[in-house]
């Protein structure tokens, strides 16, 4: 049986074959049908019962299984099996790596992502990989999870290491992309001293690593996991859009304070090493971003509207649903984080999309995406989910959209990706996690 592929249209409704660009001297282009084999698909090959033998599993219902998400990249595919009536797995290990570029010394990269088991990181260390650079993964896996980079543990050219940044850290690179800091409101609130002191101390340690090993140096500067609040350095603006001059609204006692004031110093801290001692650094500052491998319980507004609705559950809105929102999809962004680490811009620039949605309107995009996929794959509603709306949190701001033009202009970079095609996949993931046990 042949699956119908996924087909990815742009903004100006031509087909994305690719993800990345030949910019500034890096090559960073790779077909999307093997960059999305890497995530939207389940991670089991098959849900078996426990009447029925593993080995009843043949070749090709997998392949029937996945076709549709994998396109024939099903050698790369892990071969473990979800057994739902004991909600137990039989893993195994992979049979084989997914292909990577076969780069001279010259031009492979040794590369640091710090929190790069994280979401965005998990992305960014997939593109990197699949590019054929040395990458190494640090994470303490307060909020990442090693599950996001398991498909690359073992390949000679990763190494994943457990560490935190607030403490120092030694190794040899060309280039660090430092994400590690928790992102969303229930994690980075948790312990506020510990996220304040990883924005600190955190970036303290990598760039002096940077400037020991001369490596380029980028931060993202609202988070290292972003979203859904990201770019905390503006705070609840006063300015719309916000380019990259506005210097903030920020309250400085309030319960975000450890995450919006952390993200604020540690681009000071940044610039003082770039004019003390000469690092080369890039300043990101990443608006709202959604995509798969987001944590589902971890309050962000794309990935709790989702899962509510895949699970029949109301979708619920804080506020009057009127405070408007940019979304972003994870693949714009490795591309604006990868086009910015390689150009010659040291000034900050903004990562986002310029779409703007209101939170209410967001949410009926996001309850019409769920039907169509539920259709497509017949599933059966027993009724429609509703839309139903809470008082508004502490210091959520009511507008946030990015001025892009530096990007657009220093990186030539901007969005592909609708907020609807991004949204099928993201949707399409989400029921993946939930038909295999994981959700």
């Amino acid at each position: 049986m042949t699956a119908n592929p996924i087909r990815t249209l742009d903004k100006n409704g031509d087909e994305i074959t690719t993800v990345g660009f030949n910019r500034f001297g890096f090559d960073s282009e790779v077909p999307i049908d093997i960059l999305r084999s890497l995530y939207l698909r389940p991670h089991y090959a098959a849900r078996i019962g426990d009447s029925e033998s593993a080995t009843l599993l043949k070749e090709e219902g997998q392949e029937s299984e996945h076709a549709r998400f994998n396109q024939g990249h099903t050698a790369y595919q892990s071969k473990s099996i979800y057994y739902p009536e004991t909600n137990s797995i039989s893993y195994t290990t992979l049979s084989r790596f997914t292909p990577v570029k076969l780069l001279p010394p010259s031009q492979r990269k040794r590369i640091l992502v710090t929190g790069g088991a994280g979401f965005v990181g998990s992305h960014l260390v997939d593109r990197l990989m699949l590019l054929g650079h040395e990458v190494t993964v640090l994470d303490n896996f307060f909020t990442g999870s090693k599950t996001t980079v398991s498909h690359w543990i073992g390949h000679p050219n990763f190494e994943m290491v457990r560490h935190d940044v607030v403490e120092p850290f030694m190794i040899e690179c060309d280039q660090i992309y430092h994400l590690a800091c928790p992102a969303s409101p229930p994690h980075y609130q948790f312990n506020a001293v510990k996220t304040i002191k990883t924005s600190f101390m955190g970036t303290l340690n990598m760039l002096g690593l940077a400037k020991r090993t001369k490596a380029r140096f980028l931060i993202s500067s609202t988070s290292g996991i972003i979203l859904p609040f990201p770019d905390e350095v503006y705070g609840d603006p006063e300015v719309h859009p916000q380019h990259e001059e506005y210097w903030g609204h920020v309250n400085p006692i309030g319960p975000r304070a450890c995450y919006d004031e952390g993200k604020r110093v540690a681009e000071t801290l940044t610039y003082g090493f770039q004019r003390q001692d000469g690092v080369d650094v890039r300043v990101a500052r990443i608006f709202n971003t959604y995509g798969p491998r987001m944590n589902p319980y971890d309050g962000r507004v794309v990935s709790n509207f989702i899962v509510q609705a895949l699970k029949g559950e109301d979708m619920t809105v804080y506020g009057d649903g009127k405070q408007t929102r940019s979304f972003q999809y994870v693949h714009d962004l490795i591309d604006g984080l990868i086009a910015l680490m390689n150009s010659d811009e040291s000034r900050p620039v903004n990562i986002g999309n310029g779409d703007e949605f209101t939170i209410g309107e967001f949410a009926e995009l996001v309850r019409e995406i769920v039907e169509k996929v539920q259709d497509e794959d017949g599933v059966t509603r027993t009724r429609r989910v509703n839309i139903v709306y809470k008082p508004m949190p502490t210091d959520d701001p009511q507008m946030r959209r990015p001025d892009t033009t530096r990007a657009k202009e220093s990186l030539q970079w901007q969005p592909r990706w609708t907020v609807r095609m991004g949204l099928e996949e993201m949707v399409r993931y989400y029921k993946a996690k939930m038909a295999e046990g994981n959700l």
